[in-house]
């Protein structure tokens, strides 16, 4: 079992052992979305399979899982509706950087363009425990790992690697903006900028405030706190992240993409109405001439 708190203390929690090394934070919830992964791959009405999730998940994904399914007071379907939305736009590119890649198995299981680069970036911990339970799977294009801590220089780690700033890439941050200090999405969010070739793309899902702060929601909130990795960002208007860099931005309603596809239990509000619970899938695309 892993040693999930019972109460919340200001002090970090443990690392956790698992095959040998020590996960904590969130890399242990990239175990739990690649568990929910593979419980949606083994739906009959799956949205899409990953047929590695559960390799990748292991019993502690299905751990975290089982316990946040516990405690949760509602199932939002953040996971199952972002897969699919990524996956039909992931492809597109030819150079491909996931930042906080976890347990993603994009570069296993999409078909990808020929030639296409797909960059992992995230812990060594976390890259090399993936390394372990994928074995000698052989990914679907050129895969590029990048060990990196997001809080430090991982740009000089992703250009050692090989990216090239000067051609169009497609950056995807999937669970990855819920859990930054707003300083640091700002930062994270320049520098992508500045990386990125006229003609790029980034994607990211993006948890409204109101959403963020609902209280049914909030067991949840205590759940991941004691993970070690609390939820902290949040925004009712996803555009103004990237509009000011001279992005052009489209912010899709997680719930009307979710109603789309049969995995959504409640009504769909107007995004026009003010002060309601939402979670957003955001497209931008850097036209010629944006601010660089």
């Amino acid at each position: 079992m892993l040693p999930v708190a019972t109460s919340w203390s200001t002090d970090r929690p443990s690392p956790v052992p698992i095959a040998g090394l020590r996960l904590d934070g969130a890399a242990l919830t990239s175990l739990w979305v690649a568990a929910w992964r593979a419980d949606e791959s083994e739906r009959p009405d799956a949205l899409f399979h990953d047929s590695y999730a559960r390799t990748l998940a292991g019993p502690e994904g299905f751990e975290l899982l089982e316990a946040a399914r516990d405690v949760a007071l509602i199932e939002v379907p953040f996971v199952p509706v972002r897969t699919i939305f990524f996956d039909q736009r992931i492809v597109r590119g030819s150079q491909v950087v996931l930042l906080g890649a976890g347990m993603d198995a994009r570069a296993f299981r999409l078909q990808w363009r020929t030639g296409a680069r797909v960059f992992e970036v995230d812990l060594p911990e976390v890259l090399a425990l993936k390394a372990r339970r994928l074995g000698c799977v052989a990914p679907r294009c050129i895969r590029i790992p990048v060990p990196a801590d997001l809080t430090g220089d991982w740009v000089v780690a992703l250009e050692r690697r090989g990216f090239r700033p000067e051609l169009p890439s497609v950056w995807l941050l999937e669970g990855l903006l819920l859990y930054l200090d707003e300083s640091l999405v700002s930062s994270l969010l320049a520098r992508i900028d500045a990386l990125s070739a006229a003609g790029s793309t980034l994607l990211a899902d993006v948890i409204g405030w109101t959403m963020l702060w609902m209280p049914q929601l909030q067991p949840l909130h205590d759940f991941v706190r004691e993970l070690g990795a609390p939820w902290r960002f949040g925004t009712d208007e996803p555009e103004e992240l990237l509009d000011r860099l001279g992005w052009e931005v489209t912010a899709y309603d997680l719930g009307a993409v979710a109603a789309e596809v049969g995995r959504w239990a409640w009504p769909v509000i107007p995004r026009a109405i003010p002060a309601v619970p939402r979670s957003f899938l955001v497209e931008a695309a850097k036209p010629a001439g944006a601010r660089a």
